[in-house]
């Protein structure tokens, strides 16, 4: 049988735009997904088999594997489904996010003297990482809602700031400095590319240094961490302990490494080596040349987000793909820099590769909406009134 020809109230445009996944920003995904979980099972081993009494070396590999396959589930569904129904049910995300970051204060767990998990039916995950992609839905929403006013204060400013502060705000009750300055980072990201002009982000950046500089003030922990950036020799086996052992074992490492699973600094030297830090060890074990091979990868997906981002088929389709482009961007450079010790510890993982179940799924869960945009990047762009 021949090719059936459009209906006539099809536009062939809208039909070419159809087709399958983008097979590059697939392929880049699942490389970073297998070297990641490689490398968590170096890096963890050690702490894997201390734990169990020196019984088992695997761990931390097997709860993260199980959370991968989950992700991978999550990512081939939604893959399927179409940005639609995500500017329909935007609303909902957004609300169910902040109800279930607020149970944090009240049914939340503790880990390491931090209260930001729950569990519901034995399943332990955080809400902060649901928060985030509710945030950039929110934000892609009214991006599109506003069009060209988001270049007035009154939109661009009061109408995404109130968004964005609906999950700030219980996120700072958690006491989740981290997730709010990834958060902050990402929604003037978001504000940048809607059309919000600049002055008005640089008053808001400036906002956001006079609360850092309160926080860290009335904070303990928050202004130990910078001190120890600054001068983590003066205290080498309290605040300054993990950054110096980081970068032991990234000068160790030298340009060809010391070879995969030969690591010494993940012999419970290193703090949250399988965690925060696991680049230290891929530079321990992997020598620069890993390391770059890695940060190739990372730019390879962030720069073929943003491509799918910019030929996405309508204004909300393109900003929900940018904004979850530069999640994984501004995650990954922060966890960069604060591994080199270009920039205090803020206990941001490294999208992945660092260990944590709940990040992991919801990274290939929003990589399958990146993929489902990118099946409608041919052809001209869809109307705004088809959402």
């Amino acid at each position: 049988m021949g090719r059936r020809a459009p209906y006539a109230n099809e536009d062939p445009a809208i039909l070419k735009r159809e087709r399958g996944v983008d097979p590059i920003f697939l392929m880049l995904v699942l490389l970073l997904l297998g070297v990641g979980l490689l490398m968590l099972y170096s890096a963890s081993s050690a702490q894997s088999e201390f734990d169990s009494g020196y019984t088992v070396s695997t761990k931390y590999l097997q709860k993260q594997a199980i959370c991968a396959v989950l992700g991978l589930g999550c990512m081939a569904v939604f893959s399927k489904i179409p940005a639609q129904f995500w500017y329909k049910y935007t609303n909902w995300v957004y609300v169910i996010s902040i109800v279930l970051l607020l149970s944090v204060l009240v049914i939340g767990q503790s880990f390491n003297g931090a209260k930001r998990w729950i569990s519901i039916g034995g399943i332990q995950f955080q809400p902060s990482e649901i928060a985030k992609f509710a945030m950039i839905l929110m934000l892609a929403r009214l991006s599109r809602s506003y069009g060209p006013r988001a270049a007035e204060f009154r939109y661009g400013i009061m109408g995404f700031g109130v968004a964005l502060m609906g999950i700030l705000i219980p996120l700072a009750l958690e006491k989740h400095l981290s997730a709010i300055m990834l958060m902050g980072m990402v929604a003037v990201v978001m504000m940048f590319i809607s059309g919000t002009r600049s002055r008005y982000l640089m008053m808001g950046a400036a906002g956001a240094v006079l609360f850092l500089v309160v926080y860290i003030t009335f904070m303990g922990y928050a202004g130990d961490r910078v001190t120890a950036w600054l001068r983590p020799d003066e205290d080498p086996s309290d605040t300054g302990y993990q950054i110096l052992q980081s970068l032991y074992a990234i000068g160790s490492g030298g340009v060809f490494g010391l070879g995969l699973g030969k690591s010494r600094q993940k012999y419970l030297y290193l703090p949250f080596q399988y965690n925060d830090y696991i680049f230290a060890i891929i530079c321990e074990e992997l020598g620069l040349v890993g390391a770059v091979c890695i940060m190739v990868l990372f730019a390879g997906l962030i720069l073929r987000g943003y491509y799918i981002a910019l030929h996405a088929a309508d204004r909300f389709s393109s900003m929900l793909a940018a904004g979850l482009t530069t999640l994984i961007a501004v995650q990954t450079i922060l966890n960069l820099c604060v591994v080199t010790n270009l920039l205090p510890s803020t206990g941001i993982a490294l999208p992945f590769f660092s260990y944590g179940g709940t990040a992991l799924a919801v990274n290939l869960g929003e990589m399958g909406v990146i993929l489902s945009i990118s099946r409608h990047i041919n052809g001209a762009r869809k109307q705004e009134e088809d959402l």
